[in-house]
């Protein structure tokens, strides 16, 4: 495990420096789980921090539930939250070496977090195509602005930029500006959902 990455993290949270945390599933992504008819979906949720949608889909009926953070604190606030949330789809780790096969994997500004170098971005693809099943997806929320320096997290990008490192991985279903996002973060976010080539 990356534990400078960790380290990071976890000061944060103890710090409660969790601008990013806004109490509850966001919008875009609640809206989207509710569309969902299968409860069988094997789900992924990386870098999922609080993870209020992991809460949600589990009290929505979906079991098959993980959630993957760097930092056990988030995953310990989720278990307080959620006392049957089982704990063996509580996952600390990187993400970057995670193994495992998914339905579906919920992106909410993850891909933002870590530093924005080509090669981190290119191995988010890489990881991702790697740990969904055949035709499965990848749906969630991208910020759409512009990359800033780094250590001031969380990084943005383009459209463009984003999509070429996708592309190679996925098909394209939609990529576009998010017309639900909560009121702070209108016209900052991108909704997308990809499908695995």
């Amino acid at each position: 495990m990356n534990t400078k990455e960790a380290e990071y993290w976890t000061n944060r949270y103890n710090e409660e420096l969790t601008g990013w945390d806004i109490g509850y599933p966001s919008t875009p992504l609640k809206d989207y789980i509710d569309q969902l008819e299968n409860k069988n979906l094997t789900i992924l949720i990386p870098g999922a921090g609080n993870a209020y949608e992991a809460e949600y889909l589990w009290q929505q009926g979906f079991k098959n539930v993980y959630v993957l953070d760097i930092s056990r604190i988030p995953l310990a606030s989720l278990k307080k939250r959620v006392p049957d949330f089982p704990a063996e789809q509580l996952l600390q780790g990187d993400f970057f070496t995670h193994s495992g096969k998914y339905d579906l994997i919920l992106e909410q500004t993850f891909f933002c977090s870590f530093e924005p170098t080509r090669e981190n971005r290119s191995a988010y693809a890489e990881r991702i195509y790697h740990l969904l099943k055949d035709n499965g997806k990848l749906v969630g929320l991208w910020f759409n602005h512009s990359l800033v320096s780094e250590g001031n997290r969380p990084f943005g990008g383009s459209v463009a930029e984003y999509l070429e490192y996708l592309n190679p991985y996925f098909l394209t279903h939609v990529f576009a500006d998010c017309y639900n996002s909560i009121k702070p973060r209108i016209g900052k976010e991108l909704f997308g959902i990809f499908i695995k080539k």
